[in-house]
């Protein structure tokens, strides 16, 4: 991919990329080395006087992965050429580890780029847990990552929660981590500052489909939330009480019934609202 910007005034190459071109230091610093930031066609450093007129190209193309390509089903909800958001199933890993290369979003995304010639990568900007499902957003380079990173997402969830809930809240409380090698969360005083809004969209005696906006970002969050005022998320393993895991396991869940549901942010090339729905129900078929 390449990023043209046509100078209007005078001025170091370095004021562009930083001022109109809105690009970060570490990101110039590193393409400046490898010779992808051009004035009109010819590399050059940052220090370069720039005239009106003249036609900076700063050369996109990112590094290919060490982990494999794979095809599969990849649902996408919206594309251009500078983003990809895609609607991941619950039970999938977003990106490969160490103890497992294969099965995960960023090995079908690669595997869809190299169908469609495309020399992206894949950076996320919103990551969900295995088992939670809905909308990703990913950046297909490090430039639009760090635009979309300041960016402001607003993010909504929707989930199936235990118990039937009253009305709308803001849950604030404080969560910490527990000690290692735990990666589990819990309420703590001492713990971060956590906020999520709650909306009630439907609720019945037995269980209640709700909207969460997290206000803050805290890993578990809503699952910790949505406990804590004793509603936990039907199906989720780790954070449920004994009546939602008794209501989980008579429905046959597998999985957390919490969907990444909507993202809605300004596009900072295009300037375009966007407001992106994940296509996955809430319910499986298993819980009607």
């Amino acid at each position: 991919m390449e990023l043209k910007h046509f100078a209007s005034r005078d001025g170091r190459l370095s004021s562009f990329l930083r001022e109109e071109m809105a690009m970060s230091a570490g990101l110039m610093n590193r393409l400046k080395w490898q010779d992808k930031i051009l004035v009109n066609g010819q590399p050059q450093h940052t220090d370069f006087a720039v005239s009106p007129g003249d036609v900076i190209t700063v050369l996109l193309d990112e590094p290919e992965p060490d982990y494999p390509a794979e095809d599969g089903q990849l649902t996408i909800l919206y594309e251009d050429e500078h983003i990809l958001a895609v609607d991941k199933p619950a039970g999938m890993l977003i990106h490969p580890s160490h103890s497992r290369l294969t099965g995960t979003l960023a090995n079908l995304v690669w595997g869809y780029y190299q169908k469609t010639n495309q020399k992206s990568a894949f950076h996320p900007l919103t990551r969900l847990d295995r088992d939670t499902f809905g909308v990703v957003l990913l950046a297909k380079n490090s430039y639009m990552h760090a635009r979309l990173s300041d960016a402001h997402i607003q993010k909504t969830y929707e989930a199936l929660v235990y118990g039937q809930v009253t009305q709308d809240r803001v849950i604030d409380a404080p969560i910490a981590r527990r000690p290692l090698p735990s990666l589990l969360r819990y309420i703590a005083p001492e713990g971060k500052p956590s906020i999520t809004q709650l909306q009630v969209l439907e609720a019945n005696s037995q269980y209640s489909r709700v909207a969460l906006t997290p206000v803050t970002g805290r890993t578990h969050q809503l699952r910790l939330h949505c406990s804590h005022i004793g509603h936990p998320i039907l199906g989720d393993p780790q954070y449920g009480n004994p009546q939602s895991q008794a209501l989980s396991q008579q429905w046959g869940l597998s999985h957390q019934l919490l969907c990444a549901r909507s993202l809605e942010f300004d596009h900072p090339i295009t300037g375009e609202h966007l407001l992106l729905h994940s296509q996955i129900p809430i319910r499986n078929e298993e819980a009607k």
